[in-house]
């Protein structure tokens, strides 16, 4: 294990690197409140003390109006004064030790709440950012500032307890391996040419597909790997598939901002023929009025291969091109022809390779996460490109590279809001879910208002059908065993709730960063338009880190990285945990009675599930690799 507490003599990096990997090491040197902020320092002013009372020199004009008015009134009231003056001198006279009492306890009280701002802003963990890299520095769960939300209090006090008393221990070794032989006796093969496995196209096209992928990142990602399998089943050309610009995602990045387009050609020229444009004949064509437009709607979900022979390819015949509008997850993964399920991994895990940009910046982020600069796998090679050092420095031999967790929390408020569950925010948490739910989800509100019958919350949660929050998520990692120390690294988008609903999962993980805490403004600047390539960060972060934690394995994200991880990480070398939801909420209902090792029990009995087997018949082949068409097994 790296060795997560000590400093590291900086390499030969930025400045910029340097400062913001301080970033990061800092967070691991100090303990306390991770939810602190840089609380100002409060001081006693200098002068606050008693009031003083300035007497004016005798030649002063207003001192001789002041006495001559004495003069005048003192000859109507001297027994009235002299009365008043007696008896305002016996009232202090008897309550002077009351008085000396107050003032005494104003000024203990004044300087112990003095004390304890300067104690607590002195023992908060903070991060050396200087006020021009604020911005840096903001999370993207840092809004909606408010009171803790908690649905666990009991076993997060728990656990926290446990984990202050772990925090002394080494880690276990398993934490950080995956526990299963059976995954080392898979390897990589599907990009190797044999004369069994090569098969030429053939010299005349049915056709052109031209491919429009909707969705973010990963679903477009998935569209073009299937577009390439239907491009072969159909003996036609491909046209470089474009992506759609989404309302939600609002990002109008093409395939080859994000991907190396002469890169994708070459790996698969001796399957599919693809082009980077459609012929000028057909540029001008009207695709809907001649019927060569295919829609989403024409196309059911995991489309079986007969359905393209039968709907698509006498059209391609008939035109000479077919536009597939919305393109997506239109094919299924069994039955499917070996061929063409080794081609969609051939696809997946070989033809899709960053843009140098995107691995450039990348590589930055994961060497400030490590704070290393080699590649220590076939994963980094594959990612980072030539922008990971091959070679290990002496500087950099001399000490391992700090471990670090990847987090991928899909708990953003369409997800939520879309899952009909509830999260312990009470009324207002109904209330502003609905309005989403309302905004943009009409078709579900209709399909909710012709059932019979909408499950509960609770019973949705005991299906496993709910998301899991950030403070479900910190409880699996601490019944895991992760000690508070442990780096993660939080990828995904903003969480709802903000910084009430992180607060549980950081009070107990202080150590936690995001890709806006490592990298400079300026460094984003060139993405932060763009969501696609600024969740290409994210999925290279989580794909090479020594563990990926994922939350909801329906997620694109969490389904590619745990592939890509299966496949290039070595066997055994790139554990994933993944809980099973509905054994976890019989096991979080407990949540009043069941005992701390109890927990801890049931919890790692509950994440033994993923890794140890092959891909089962229907399964997706970008998540779960390890067949014989993507992967050789060892004898």
């Amino acid at each position: 294990m790296g060795k997560q507490g000590s400093t590291r003599s900086p390499h030969a990096t930025s400045n910029e690197d340097r400062q913001y990997r301080s970033v990061f090491e800092t967070q691991t040197q100090q303990s306390g409140d991770p939810n602190s902020s840089l609380l100002g320092r409060r001081s006693l002013s200098a002068g606050g003390g008693d009031k003083q009372w300035i007497i004016p020199p005798p030649h002063d004009h207003h001192h001789h109006g002041i006495l001559k008015n004495y003069d005048s009134s003192a000859k109507f009231s001297s027994c009235k004064g002299f009365f008043y003056v007696g008896k305002r001198q016996l009232w202090f006279g008897k309550h002077v030790r009351s008085i000396l009492y107050t003032f005494a306890l104003m000024a203990f009280l004044f300087l112990l709440d003095s004390f304890m701002f300067s104690f607590l802003d002195s023992s908060s963990p903070k991060k050396p950012i200087s006020s021009s890299n604020l911005e840096a520095a903001r999370t993207p769960y840092a809004v909606n500032q408010g009171a803790p939300v908690k649905m666990y209090n009991r076993l997060h006090g728990l656990a926290s307890i446990a984990l202050e008393e772990k925090e002394l221990a080494g880690d276990p070794l398993d934490l950080w391996e995956e526990p299963y032989p059976q995954a080392s006796r898979w390897k990589p093969c599907v990009d190797m040419t044999t004369s069994k496995d090569t098969r030429k196209p053939k010299e005349s096209s049915n056709g052109f597909i031209l491919v429009s992928a909707n969705g973010g990142l990963n679903q477009q990602r998935v569209a073009v790997c299937n577009a390439v399998a239907v491009t072969a089943l159909l003996n036609a050309t491909l046209v470089i598939p474009k992506f759609l610009f989404s309302n939600v995602w609002k990002d109008p990045s093409q395939f080859g901002d994000i991907y190396q387009e002469q890169h994708f050609i070459n790996i698969l020229k001796n399957e599919v023929n693809i082009v980077k444009e459609l012929p000028p004949h057909l540029k001008s064509l009207d695709f809907e009025a001649i019927g060569s437009l295919v829609t989403d709607a024409d196309l059911v979900k995991e489309a079986k291969p007969g359905l393209y022979i039968d709907r698509v390819l006498p059209i391609l015949k008939r035109n000479g091109v077919v536009h597939l509008l919305g393109f997506a997850n239109r094919l299924g993964f069994d039955p499917l022809p070996f061929e063409l399920q080794r081609l969609r991994c051939k696809c997946n895990f070989h033809s899709l390779k960053f843009v140098p940009k995107i691995q450039q910046l990348g590589t930055l982020l994961i060497r400030r996460i490590r704070k290393h600069n080699s590649a220590r796998n076939a994963l980094d090679k594959k990612l980072l490109g030539k922008f990971i050092s091959n070679t290990t420095s002496q500087e950099e031999a001399a000490e391992d590279p700090s471990k670090y967790l990847a987090l991928h929390l899909r708990f953003e408020i369409d997800m939520i809001s879309y899952s009909m569950c509830e999260f312990g925010g009470g009324e207002k948490e109904r209330k502003e879910l609905q309005a989403y739910r309302n905004s943009h989800f009409p078709l579900l509100n209709q399909r909710l208002k012709k059932s019979n019958y909408v499950p509960s919350s609770k019973e949705l949660r005991k299906l496993g059908k709910c998301p899991l929050t950030p403070e479900e998520a910190a409880l699996v990692l601490a019944g895991i065993g992760f000690k508070r120390r442990t780096f993660i690294y939080l990828a995904g988008s903003r969480i709802y709730g903000g910084e009430s609903r992180m607060n549980p999962l950081t009070s107990l993980y202080p150590n936690m960063v995001t890709k806006e805490d490592l990298l400079t403004p300026t460094e984003l600047a060139p993405f932060r338009n763009f969501s696609s390539q600024m969740a290409a960060l994210d999925f290279m972060a989580c794909a090479t880190a020594d563990v990926f934690a994922i939350t909801d394995s329906g997620s694109q994200l969490s389904s590619l990285v745990s592939g890509l991880r299966k496949y290039y990480g070595g066997g055994g070398r790139a554990p994933i945990l993944r809980p099973d939801k509905r054994r976890l909420a019989e096991i979080l209902a407990k949540n009043g009675t069941i005992s701390w090792r109890g927990f801890e029990d049931r919890i790692r009995k509950m994440m033994t599930d993923d890794g140890r087997r092959e891909r089962f018949f229907g399964e997706s082949i970008y998540r779960e690799p390890r067949c014989q068409e993507c992967m050789c097994k060892k004898k």
